[in-house]
């Protein structure tokens, strides 16, 4: 699975931004997606987890009530909407692939495509 994402860019804090992951390759839909992040000087932390079929989501308390992943298993795409957006949400996103169980492990994740800056600014 190849996957790139898109839709990072520079938004005014309290803004939103939706990130956009596009697959191609065998079986996406099989697939489970997560999205990470990582800011300058920092560890890559997870932010969500959407399972192949879309009906279960995880996110991570920092950004738990501000965003919403989904996918689109006919158009080989998941997305990460986020709103209310903070200076601290500033990084570099990253999605990545997972034929296993959830995890918030960046080691537990399979493919990853490259990352898709976000700056909040204050």
């Amino acid at each position: 699975v190849q996957l790139q994402a898109s839709g990072g860019g520079l938004v005014q804090a309290g803004g939103s931004l939706r990130l956009s992951c596009a697959a191609s390759g065998r079986a996406f839909s099989s697939y489970a997606l997560g999205w990470f992040r990582q800011a300058p000087g920092k560890e890559r932390e997870f932010v969500g987890h959407i399972n192949w079929s879309g009906s279960r989501t995880y996110y991570a308390d920092s950004v738990k009530g501000r965003s919403i992943i989904s996918r689109d298993n006919a158009k080989n795409t998941v997305y990460l909407q986020m709103t209310s957006l903070k200076p601290e949400d500033t990084a570099v996103y990253y999605c990545a692939a997972n034929a296993g169980d959830y995890t918030t492990t960046p080691s537990g994740y399979d493919f990853w495509g490259q990352g898709t800056l976000v700056t909040v600014s204050s």
